[in-house]
Parts: structure tokens; C-alpha cells; sequence
């Protein structure tokens, strides 16, 4: 018995179907204006040997003029053309360009370059300036290829991708040796975040400390993001050292997550600097020492304490918050009075200023926004990528941070000090 069947075409992955749909495409006038791009460049070339020289294409060489002599009139000759390929955003072209050699004083010849076009470029800073844009936007290297193919014609490989991100290293290198002399900083928000880079071919979860300053007009800025190994007082203490050491003002408040190691710098650079320990930190200590059937009262009566709406509120309802809860689950009370004053130095600012000075929010957004941008590669290729990507991310503008709530009040002075702690 035979049997018919119809199979029907195997289909190649989605990305193959895309590339293959949006070949059919064909715009004359993206055709035209390609032909007519290279005719441009081919001409501002030819113009600027044109003025070098002196002369126009097989014109003669101007006779010598015995009383303007040595006025700057250069002397050589043309010898071809060369073939060289360019890649823009109008996509890439293949042009001619004119070959010359110079005559020097010492009676030899050198060979011209051209000013516009730099000797070895392949790429316009443009379709750089495109590719980089690219990458920072969320698509690893190989992607980028696929993403742009329609502009470049599929001309960007991963390696052109690579090639492009390691000339931003030029300008992160010159942002982390910068002198903050001339920064107002008045606040520092500071915390780490965990991302996982390719060290010695094994995928490794590293930290990088990053530091946020906040200036007198209430605008947050980046000052430091810094893979350091860890979160260990050492760590802090050399990302503050050299914050210090490019004199970096010594702040009038500082916003930390509780972690030991960063306070313990902390205390031995800055002692005195009033401190405000993060409410959403602590508030995940509390649950962590509750039971989960505790969790939604925990998380009721620490909001109501945290966000009352007058220092004199927020001491009553602390006291009432320890008194119940020594009762109910001691480990919760003690965890709350573990935190001290620091957890309620915001009661010493301006009530407009307690939604930002209350948390390290200001720089958990950023960690999402990195967090995110990152998804599609999982694990960086090295240490310092993934702190020169959490710059690039802000120098961009590919993640943009506004003023602090209340920063009109910025200029206003501390209270003497927080909430009575005596329960």
C-alpha cells in the first residue's frame, strides 16, 4: 500500500525569515541616493588634493613666482588612485581615492593623507556613533548585525561591534580620572549590585559598588561605579579614597544600604556625616526574621512607623512597634533596634526631602535599568565591561536621572538630631 503525503517547506530560523523578507524591500531612492553619496565623497577628496596642489586634475603645475617665493604654494604630483570601502549610515560604498606625494624642503616626497578621510577608517564616527547606540540599547554583539543589516547591507559583523565598544574605553578611562574639585555635592547614595561576568571562561558573580552623588541643585550625578571583589570595608574604602583623592568635598548626608562593610568605611572616613540606612533594606530584615504568616502585619506596622507623617508620630508609633512585637516575635524587635538612630536620620531633614533621603531607591532604579539592558547577553565578557557598560548606560543618555524630591530645600540645615530612641 503506498501512501501520499505533502510536507510542507521547512521553514529556517525566524531571523533567516526576516532577513530574507526585508530583502525584498528594494528602495530606488535609497539605491540613488547611495550613488550619489559616493560621488560626493569622491568629489570633496578630489577638491581638498585639488587645493593642496594647487591645481585641478592633469592641469600643469603653476609656473614659479620669483617674488612670492616660499609663500606656502605646495608642490608634488598625482600617482592613481586607491580603493577603499566605507561604511556610513548611508550603508557602505566603495570609492576611489586620489593618490599624491608632496615635496618636502629636505628635496624628498611624502605621501598626501587626506584630512577628511583618515588614513585606515573603514567606518564613518556616524555609523560608530549608530552601532554603539545599538549595543547600549540592549542587543548583544551578534544581534546588532541583524538589528542594523538593513542600513549597513549586513556589513557589521560581531567583531565590528566589539571593535566600536572598545573605542568608548578611551572616553570611561578619562571619566574615572576626572577631578570633582568643581562638583556641589551635598548628598551620597551609595550601594552594590551583583552582575555576572566570563572570568578565566567560567561565568562568575562579581559586584560593582557604585556611588551617587546628589548637587545643591538637586541633581543626581554618577561619581563612581567600580568592580572592587566584593563589598568588604577594604572595597568601600578604596572607592572613597579615590573619590577623596580627586577631591571629592566631604557631603552633608549620607544614604547606605546597612551593609557592614560599607559603613565601617564609612566611619572611618566620615564619622560624623549624619547616615540614613535604607527603610526598604530593613524593612526586608524584619520579614526575614518573621515567619511568613507574620509577614503581612510585619510589613503594616513598620509602614505605618516609617511613613507618619511627623518626627513626634514616628517615635510613638516606634515604641508601640517594639513594645508588640517583643511580644509577638522578638527576633523582628530586636532587628529594629539593631538599625538605631540611623534608620530615622531623615526625620532631620525638611519633610519635602524625606521620600528621597528615606532609601537607596535612586540607585535600585539604575540597577534595574542595568539589569534589563543586560537580559539578552546573561553574562558579561569581563569586570570592567560591565562597569563601563553602567557608565556608558548614563553618559548616553540611554538611562537619564532627574532632580531629588524636595531639592529646593537642599541648602536648609540638619535638626540636632533624630527621633528619642528611649522605648
Amino acid at each position: 500500500m503506498t501512501s501520499n503525503s505533502t510536507k510542507l517547506p521547512v521553514l529556517g530560523s525566524d531571523a533567516e525569515v526576516a532577513v530574507g523578507l526585508l530583502d525584498e524591500w528594494f528602495d530606488p531612492i535609497e539605491a540613488g541616493l547611495r550613488d550619489r553619496v559616493r560621488d560626493f565623497i569622491q568629489t570633496m577628496i578630489e577638491s581638498e588634493l585639488e587645493a593642496v596642489l594647487s591645481r585641478r586634475r592633469y592641469a600643469r603645475r603653476p609656473k614659479a613666482d620669483p617674488e612670492n617665493s616660499g609663500a606656502g604654494d605646495v608642490a608634488g604630483h598625482r600617482h592613481g588612485h586607491r580603493s577603499r570601502s566605507l561604511l556610513g549610515t548611508f550603508g557602505r560604498v566603495e570609492i576611489a581615492v586620489p593618490r599624491a606625494r608632496l615635496d618636502t624642503a629636505e628635496g624628498k616626497t611624502t605621501e598626501w593623507k587626506s584630512k577628511a578621510l583618515r588614513a585606515y577608517q573603514r567606518r564613518t564616527k556616524q555609523a560608530d556613533s549608530l552601532i554603539a547606540g545599538a549595543y547600549l540599547a540592549g542587543t548583544n554583539t551578534r544581534r546588532v548585525r541583524r538589528a542594523l543589516a538593513a542600513v549597513f547591507g549586513g556589513a557589521v559583523s560581531k567583531d565590528t561591534v566589539s571593535r566600536v565598544w572598545r573605542k568608548v574605553k578611551a572616553d570611561w578611562d578619562a571619566w574615572n580620572s576626572r577631578s570633582l574639585a568643581e562638583e556641589p555635592i551635598v548628598r551620597l547614595i551609595l550601594d552594590g549590585t551583583v552582575v555576572r561576568v566570563r572570568l578565566d571562561r567560567k561565568a562568575t558573580s562579581i559586584v560593582l559598588l557604585v556611588v551617587l552623588g546628589v548637587r545643591q541643585d538637586g541633581q543626581k550625578v554618577l561619581l563612581a561605579v567600580k568592580n572592587m571583589g566584593g563589598e568588604t570595608s577594604q572595597a568601600w574604602r578604596a572607592v572613597l579614597d579615590d573619590l577623596v583623592k580627586r577631591e571629592l568635598r566631604q557631603p552633608e548626608f549620607l544614604i547606605v544600604d546597612g551593609g557592614t562593610g560599607l559603613e565601617q568605611a564609612l566611619a572611618a572616613l566620615w564619622g560624623d556625616v549624619p547616615t540614613q540606612r535604607c527603610t526598604v533594606h530593613k524593612h526586608r530584615n524584619l520579614l526575614a526574621h518573621a515567619p511568613p504568616r507574620l509577614h503581612d502585619e510585619v510589613s503594616v506596622d513598620y509602614n505605618d512607623m516609617i511613613y507618619a507623617a511627623s518626627p513626634a508620630e514616628i517615635e510613638q508609633r516606634r515604641r508601640t512597634f517594639l513594645r508588640k512585637w517583643r511580644l509577638k516575635c522578638k527576633a523582628v524587635a530586636d532587628s529594629l533596634e539593631e538599625a538605631g538612630d540611623r534608620l530615622f536620620t531623615f526625620t532631620r531633614l525638611p519633610p519635602s526631602q524625606w521620600k528621597s533621603a528615606r532609601t537607596t531607591n535612586a540607585i535600585e532604579r539604575l540597577h534595574e535599568e542595568f539589569k534589563r539592558r543586560i537580559k539578552t547577553q546573561t553574562v558579561l565578557p569581563s569586570a570592567e565591561t560591565a562597569a563601563m557598560l553602567f557608565w556608558a548606560l548614563l553618559a548616553s543618555g540611554q538611562i537619564t536621572m532627574r532632580k531629588v524630591d524636595g531639592w529646593q530645600s537642599l541648602t536648609q540645615k540638619l535638626a540636632d538630631k533624630p527621633i528619642d530612641l528611649a522605648a
